[in-house]
């Protein structure tokens, strides 16, 4: 399992957590994904493009899992 530090900010939005990791080629390709209801937050299926994503949160996608830290 990855993790993600958030460092100094309060949330990273889902498509940019997807950007961020490569987990995506772009952000328009993240948001795409989400939407087809292939990305999971806590283990259930979320299609908010923008969600919030928290410390302590874990993002699933395409047999890929990260833990978002602060």
């Amino acid at each position: 399992m990855e993790t993600f530090n958030l460092e100094t900010h309060p949330h990273v939005e889902l498509c940019d957590l997807l950007k961020l990791l490569g987990w995506s080629e772009s952000g328009a390709a993240a948001k795409n994904e989400i939407a087809a209801g292939n990305v999971s937050v806590d283990g259930q299926t979320e299609t908010r493009k923008r969600c919030k994503i928290l410390a302590g949160q874990r993002v699933s996608y395409d047999g890929q899992t990260v833990e978002v830290r602060p």
